[in-house]
């Protein structure tokens, strides 16, 4: 059976890939950078320990956490399975969020670059003309426009 801090540190990578590429706006954007903080100052003696000589970016310090998942303090191990499941979350709901948007984010903000909250600003220019579900999806998902 494998170990699932091995998994789910592969996991966080992925999803903490992904979520990046995803966000849709600044509040998911946040909410990923804290849950990524919360766990990087959880594992900083691990990393101190196993990873500090490796270059930070890209991944390659939960690479290194994963390399040494045999080793690592179970606080680590925690704050990395419970950031896995928050940017999960996060995931879910940029996702939720872009598909029941989508017809509206064609419409009005095409032409948008992703990225900086530039796609929540133009919902939130276009807000009065959102359609229902649209605007369910931020109030559901806690990414209502203000």
């Amino acid at each position: 059976m494998s170990n699932p801090t091995s998994n789910s540190v592969r996991k966080f990578l992925l999803v903490a890939i992904v979520g990046s590429v995803w966000a849709l706006g600044a509040g998911s954007a946040f909410a990923a950078e804290d849950i990524v903080e919360s766990a990087r100052v959880a594992c900083q003696k691990d990393i101190d320990s196993y990873c500090k000589d490796v270059t930070r970016g890209e991944g390659r310090v939960l690479q290194c956490l994963a390399a040494h998942q045999d080793k690592i303090s179970g606080r680590c191990g925690y704050a990395l399975d419970d950031a896995s499941l928050q940017l999960e979350r996060v995931v879910l709901a940029v996702k939720y969020v872009a598909a029941e948007c989508k017809a509206d984010l064609e419409k009005h903000c095409a032409d948008i670059p992703v990225g900086d909250g530039r796609i929540a600003q133009c919902l939130k220019k276009n807000s009065t003309t959102l359609a229902a579900d649209c605007k369910q999806s931020l109030k559901d998902t806690q990414m209502e426009l203000k």
